[in-house]
């Protein structure tokens, strides 16, 4: 069974729903499960992310799909404080060739959301994680998923505290793409043949 965690901070409760999205997703997929990882205050004590437990169950996982609200123009403190908090695994390797996505939301239409999903797939990438696109090409699809048109991942907008309905069928979307996409790459190889 792959099992995919989904690395998220919602400061007003928007992130988690799209978070949720995600995880039904994951869990749509036959042969996967998904963890629930919520950064919540208790994590962080004088700015730091001190639940070294929370950073080591990630060890076991096939993929992380990482959330956060779009604040100034990247990722909330809470998210860029658990980020910092892994520098041990990245000296390591630790988490070197899974799987990873990412997903934002923000207020505005054009609130620098892009920047926040580059910062996530930087960070995949400091840690050698293999980034999964949002592979719908926007204004193409018949269901109208993607709407806002990010390649990188999954940008939504929020109005008033409501979630769009697209965009939660877009999260769901990339839970079961990564859900697949990783058990795929799992399962093991056939031999090489050898060549004579």
């Amino acid at each position: 069974m792959t099992t995919i965690a989904v690395v998220f901070h919602s400061a007003k409760g928007t992130t988690a729903k799209l978070a949720d999205a995600v995880i039904a997703g994951v869990q749509s997929s036959p042969n996967a499960t998904a963890l629930r990882m919520e950064i919540v205050g208790a994590d962080i004590i004088e700015g730091r992310f001190r639940n070294t437990a929370f950073i080591d169950q990630l060890d076991q996982v096939d993929a992380m799909i990482f959330g956060s609200p779009t604040f100034m123009g990247s990722v909330s403190a809470q998210f860029k404080a658990f980020a910092d908090a892994t520098g041990e695994k990245w000296g390591e390797k630790a988490w070197a060739d899974k799987f990873a996505a990412g997903f934002t939301i923000g207020t505005n239409l054009s609130g620098d959301q892009l920047h926040t999903l580059q910062y996530l797939q930087i960070f995949a990438n400091q840690h050698g994680m293999l980034w999964a696109s949002l592979d719908i090409p926007g204004g193409c699809d018949p269901e109208q998923r993607n709407r806002l048109g990010a390649q990188s991942g999954l940008i939504a907008h929020t109005d008033n505290g409501v979630l769009h309905e697209v965009d939660l069928v877009t999260a769901h979307y990339l839970g079961r793409r990564v859900a697949e996409l990783a058990t795929r790459f799992s399962a093991p190889n056939p031999p090489a043949k050898s060549v004579a």
